[in-house]
């Protein structure tokens, strides 16, 4: 341990930590809360190994507060089994911008409601367009968390770790390698919710559907297998499936039970009496983040709430899972939120809307140069017959990384602005998704296993990777 580098991190702490014999103590949680966004901001535009480090004290500190990364696997086993009520979908919530800014408000609602079923995720794809590795990503949760005084379990999810099928079929050793380096990496920042997705690898060509649910629920299995061999002792990390990309036909049942019945076989090859999928994702009419129309308003998407009924049912029935997840959600009508607590699924994910709330209060001037790089930089994504408002709409997410420093460094009273829209909008899904009480669930089913960060983890370096094929 670098003690020298680590004091120095510590005393943008304004002496509310101490270091003794390579130990932390939080010796004033008021004073720390009221400066963790320093070492936030370190955390995430600093330079290694300074970066790193802050991240690796960060979750240090964390788990001493009382935030501790935890898996959701033993809620969502329980609601499999009857023993939770199906009055609460799970929102899991990705946070490409102002991750710290916004997380507070995640926690600041969910207090507010003593919600305790809500998770932070963040996809493969969006690692790398957004520049938030895992450490990064779970560091300005847990500060938030810190800053919010929310403890308790934290749940941070690994979302789509998608495997490209172009670099599959090209080099699938490869692109198998690269998703085990994620999920390595990914728990050692704290991720014990990972969901495999293999569901690019199903071949519609196959006349049967197992033929077709072959190739995904094979490989899904495989890293199901590596991520137990891989988790930290004493803690199950939960692993969710996906049976269909978003965007395709309406999954069905026969698909549902071709993947599960075929990956529980394979898994029992690979990690015999290993426990699998806690969940599952379908696909039930969306595209990802909506579909924009020429004048920039978003086209309305019809979902079939029956379909995630059906198969949420079967999945607790036949498989003990907690239920089906809904995908691409968070541009959908206010009124749709509720039908996901009707149709029993157990977890939506919510994204594009939050994006599309920070760029429309950002200043104008930072929109312009974002856009103006837009421009510059992605004018092949442009289609001939695109208007101006439908290329920005689909391509500015690959903007964000590229003006996370400026965006971090917002005005106040932007960012106030921003804040606040924002714990309106949870407040108002964390209400539609009956997240009111359901800390009395986890507190009920989720038992926090302290794992201790290495600070060699933390400093190695993750390379880039092009994610231009891969879905949020």
């Amino acid at each position: 341990m670098n003690t020298t580098r680590i004091e120095e991190l510590i005393k943008l702490l304004d002496n509310s930590v101490s270091l003794i014999d390579d130990s932390f103590e939080i010796v004033n949680r008021n004073q720390l809360r009221n400066n963790i966004y320093k070492l936030a901001e370190k955390a995430a535009l600093g330079n290694n190994p300074d970066k790193a480090t802050a991240q690796y004290v960060i979750r240090k500190l964390a788990l001493q507060y009382g935030a501790i990364p935890s898996s959701i696997i033993d809620l969502y086993l329980a609601r499999g089994r009857g023993e939770i009520p199906f009055t609460f979908t799970v929102p899991a919530i990705n946070l490409r911008m102002l991750a710290f800014d916004s997380a507070r408000m995640v926690f600041k609602v969910a207090k507010k409601m003593n919600a305790g079923a809500f998770i932070f995720e963040i996809a493969r794809s969006e690692m790398g367009y957004t520049d938030q590795r895992p450490a990064e990503y779970s560091s300005s949760v847990l500060a938030a968390a810190i800053a919010e005084d929310y403890t308790g379990p934290i749940f941070i999810q690994g979302d789509h770790f998608q495997v490209s099928a172009k670099r599959y079929a090209n080099a699938p050793d490869t692109e198998i390698e690269a998703i085990k380096d994620l999920i390595r990496e990914a728990l050692y920042a704290g991720f014990y919710n990972i969901d495999i997705d293999t569901s690019t690898m199903v071949d519609m060509t196959m006349l049967s559907v197992p033929e077709q649910q072959k190739v995904n629920y094979t490989l899904s299995a495989m890293f199901s297998a590596f991520i137990r061999s891989n988790q930290p002792k004493n803690l199950q990390v939960s692993i969710g499936g996906e049976i269909g990309e978003v965007g395709g036909h309406n999954s069905t049942e026969e698909e549902l039970r071709s993947y599960m019945d075929g990956y529980n076989r394979e898994l029992n090859k690979q990690a015999q009496k290993a426990i699998g999928l806690s969940k599952i994702s379908i696909q039930t009419g969306t595209s990802h983040g909506g579909v924009v129309l020429p004048d920039g308003s978003i086209a309305k998407v019809s979902l079939d709430f029956d379909i995630l009924q059906k198969l949420s049912r079967v999945a607790r029935s036949a498989y003990g899972m907690g239920g089906t997840v809904q995908h691409g959600a968070s541009t959908l009508p206010e009124t749709a939120f509720g039908k996901f607590v009707d149709a029993e699924a157990v977890e939506v994910h919510l994204a594009t809307n939050f994006q599309n709330m920070v760029y429309d209060r950002i200043t104008d001037d930072l929109r312009s140069e974002m856009y103006s790089y837009l421009d510059q930089n992605h004018a092949s994504d442009r289609k001939s017959d695109m208007t101006d408002e439908q290329f920005y709409y689909k391509t500015r997410k690959y903007a964000i990384g590229q003006f996370k420093n400026k965006t971090w460094k917002l005005p106040d009273s932007t960012k106030n602005d921003i804040t606040q829209a924002l714990e309106k909008q949870f407040n108002q899904l964390f209400t539609d998704l009956g997240m009111q009480d359901t800390r009395l669930y986890t507190d009920a089913t989720i038992k926090p296993v302290l794992i201790e960060p290495a600070l060699k983890d933390y400093l190695g370096e993750a390379a880039a990777e092009e994610v231009s094929d891969l879905a949020d």
